[in-house]
């Protein structure tokens, strides 16, 4: 199944408290359920500015219908096409 990073513009994403990214956690959750097993969140990165998302979808599609569904902006969507880490420079 496809892997895709979400980049969402959400302007003091950084300042968010704990219980305000719980509630943006539950609300996703939430969604993802309605949606069914076909869509899974990986995890995600919170900057000052952005939340960046990886999910396991079958489609981009999808990845904006659970960005519309939950109210969550989905700015760029991209697949992931390989991952690298040091564990791949094979030294």
């Amino acid at each position: 199944m496809p892997k895709f990073l979400i980049e969402r513009d959400i302007p003091g994403a950084g300042s968010l408290t704990p219980q305000e990214l719980c509630a943006i956690s539950q609300k996703s959750c939430g969604v993802l359920r309605d949606m069914g097993p076909q869509i899974q969140w990986v995890h995600s990165y919170v900057t000052e500015n952005k939340i960046y998302c990886v999910y396991i979808a079958p489609d981009e599609a999808s990845v904006r219908e659970h960005a519309a569904a939950g109210g969550f902006p989905a700015n760029v969507v991209s697949r992931i096409s390989s991952m690298i880490d040091p564990t791949t420079a094979g030294i």
